[in-house]
């Protein structure tokens, strides 16, 4: 990026002093990663229009402040920051309502970038296939004697999701599975099973904004936790904010983090269940099946202590309507089928009958493969589109999006004076759907960023110039001063 990007250009700050928020920024938002090489002086002193000298002043002292590093006929480096960038926000009440019930709400109109929410393709022989089966289901309820589906659900589809969650590296017995109502039930039943009214509770920052919902609608205190765009939450961010408060809970995604697409090495996933000690932790697995290359342990698999309740659901696989989840409670077994019981008094008979009928077809595995390769394909493509629109109008620096190995979000950040809240306004005005930063956090600290679904991408005529206005809309908001 170029510029000095979250800056105060007025003479009030020195021009030094403007170099250092530079690369401090750049560093906070991921621009500039622990072991980056960071531009030259000459560079920087050209890109930025200051002079050698004040570069050099501007290097030396985040040098002393153990920001960045020299090395020996090399130049700068970023040093792993154990304090400034894996500093966890104080815990707070979420109050996010209002603006996430303005994103959900749905268009009463056909979007040309249809590229806010987050469900899946569903334009594929499979789920016509789903929906005949529901419908064979349907018609066959009249001829059986009404009843409550009690926990833990459907045997037949209780086999098949414990299947399915071993395929993507997670062993499970059928004693452990439990069918909930989509993940999100599946959170709020771990969440009340291991925490009380205004306990504090460990999130991804960035993190779902569905995850933070559940918080605030349970009285819980959110506390940010600071995570890599690749590689998801800092075991020592986590492990400092242990420390420092009183965490109860822990909710993370190491798999395909929504909105950035992090996927948490192995080691990290180690390290995350050593620091967290005893604390429970609540693993969001809804995107682990669309991994385009061989999964990773899940957390669950990995403790020795089950504290790990897993979530997963068939909402990103198959269709978000289904309303179809599950989890693995661990040592929560008790609460969670106690929880499950007096929420509902049962589940969707319906739903669950067929949806089992057409997992035991053997159509599922096949129909994810092929949305696997049609995900990382329109990943690809888009941001090829996206990269050449840019680069047309001299943007290339300008905006920073993040490799992803499965899904289909792809998280972008922009400069720091960028506000992304009013770049999506301008956008649902255009019928462009993007989902902006803000509603990722509590405290606004994602403005800048926004977040793209590629799931029902087309690289056809109808795209392209959504995606060209699209462009100009970021350009105009990027060159204002």
């Amino acid at each position: 990026m170029t510029g000095l990007m979250g800056t105060d250009n007025k003479t009030s700050i020195t021009k030094y002093q403007q170099v250092k928020h530079f690369i401090v920024n750049g560093i906070e938002s991921g621009v500039f990663q622990h072991g980056d090489k960071l531009p030259s002086i000459r560079q920087l002193g050209i890109e930025l229009s200051v002079s050698k000298n004040t570069v050099i002043r501007a290097y030396q002292e985040l040098e002393a402040q153990e920001w960045i590093s020299a090395v020996p006929k090399s130049g700068y480096v970023v040093q792993s920051q154990t304090a400034q960038v894996t500093q966890a926000i104080a815990p707070k009440h979420v109050d996010l309502l209002g603006i996430c019930k303005e994103f959900l709400s749905y268009p009463n109109h056909k979007e040309r970038l249809p590229c806010g929410s987050a469900h899946p393709n569903i334009d594929a022989p499979a789920i016509t296939s789903l929906y005949a089966e529901i419908g064979r289901h349907a018609r066959m309820q009249p001829h059986i004697a009404s009843h409550y589906q009690l926990p833990p659900g459907d045997d037949l589809l209780i086999k098949q999701l414990a299947k399915i969650t071993q395929d993507t590296g997670t062993n499970a017995s059928l004693s452990d599975v439990f069918i909930t109502h989509g993940a999100q039930q599946a959170i709020s039943l771990a969440l009340r099973a291991t925490t009380k009214p205004g306990d504090i509770v460990a999130v991804e920052s960035p993190c779902y904004f569905g995850n933070l919902l559940l918080l605030e609608s349970l009285g819980l205190k959110a506390i940010e936790v600071p995570s890599c765009p690749r590689d998801g939450m800092y075991p020592e961010a986590l492990k400092e904010a242990i420390k420092q408060w009183d965490v109860k809970a822990i909710v993370v995604t190491p798999n395909f983090t929504n909105p950035t697409g992090a996927l948490m090495p192995v080691a990290h996933r180690e390290k995350l269940l050593t620091y967290s000690g005893e604390i429970p932790i609540i693993e969001d697995d809804v995107f682990g099946g669309l991994s385009y290359q061989a999964p990773l342990p899940s957390l669950y698999s990995l403790d020795d202590k089950r504290r790990v309740i897993y979530v997963n659901s068939l909402s990103k696989n198959l269709d978000s309507r289904l309303r179809l989840g599950w989890v693995l409670p661990g040592k929560y077994h008790h609460q969670i089928e106690q929880g499950l019981l007096c929420d509902h008094m049962g589940s969707l008979n319906l739903m669950q009958s067929a949806v089992a009928a057409f997992l035991s077809s053997g159509k599922y595995k096949t129909h994810t493969s092929k949305m696997i390769r049609l995900y990382q394909g329109n990943v690809r493509r888009f941001l090829a589109l996206f990269q050449q629109s840019m680069d047309t109008r001299n943007l290339r620096h300008q905006y920073r999006v993040y490799p992803v190995h499965g899904s289909y979000l792809l998280w972008f950040e922009l400069p720091q004076h960028v506000d992304c809240y009013q770049v999506y306004q301008q956008c649902k005005s255009q019928k462009l759907s993007i989902l902006p930063g803000s509603v990722f956090a509590t405290q606004n600290q994602f403005n800048h960023c926004f977040r793209i679904s590629v799931a029902n991408f087309s690289a056809d005529t109808d795209w392209q110039p959504a995606l060209n206005l699209l462009v100009e809309i970021l350009q105009e908001h990027i060159e204002r001063p």
